[in-house]
């Protein structure tokens, strides 16, 4: 008589499972309102859920920055996603850009003045819609990204942003020093 001897699963060890987070798989834009109270915090509520902390973010800040909004709750992990922020309903669509007016400050160059470059690290004195600024960027092929032939994006070492819409807007001289460190 031939005997089998039948293999049981191995069990996993004894570990503490985390509670489920549930976060909706389809979110509609007019179910998301957004409020401050008290008026420096942020919250959401959507459909039966509420969430005291949240923060706005872009999913796609240099490719599409007014589309993919992302809404984060408080251990930064996405509660919902909106394709477009203008499908929120009129007080959430105007928190949602003053809040990414706050994190994603752009500043629009209107003239160089003069770019330094040494050892890889340009140095940046520009006027902008935010008046004089001057910044530095760590390695320009990486800082800098097109979007198209003519508008370009700077980012600088301190992460503020810089852009050029459209480069063949600027004068010879801020194109000549542009040039230099492109």
């Amino acid at each position: 008589m031939i005997q089998t001897i039948e293999e049981t699963p191995p069990t996993a060890p004894n570990y503490p499972v985390p509670p489920a987070t549930i976060h909706p798989e389809h979110v509609e834009a007019g179910d998301i309102r957004l409020f401050r109270n008290p008026p420096w915090r942020l919250r959401m509520s959507l459909t039966d859920r509420s969430y005291l902390k949240v923060k706005i973010v872009r999913a796609a800040p240099l490719s599409h920055p007014s589309q993919y909004i992302c809404f984060l709750d408080e251990k930064d992990e996405v509660i919902a996603m909106v394709k477009e922020p203008s499908d929120l309903e009129k007080v959430s669509h105007q928190i949602v850009r003053e809040e990414l007016d706050q994190r994603y400050l752009t500043a629009v160059v209107l003239q160089v003045h003069s770019v330094k470059s040494e050892f890889g690290i340009s140095y940046w004195d520009v006027e902008t819609s935010r008046g004089r600024r001057e910044f530095v960027i760590q390695n320009v092929s990486e800082a800098a990204q097109w979007f198209g032939e003519t508008h370009l994006m700077l980012v600088d070492v301190d992460g503020n942003r810089f852009e050029i819409p459209d480069m063949t807007a600027l004068d010879k001289k801020s194109l000549g020093y542009i040039g230099l460190v492109l």
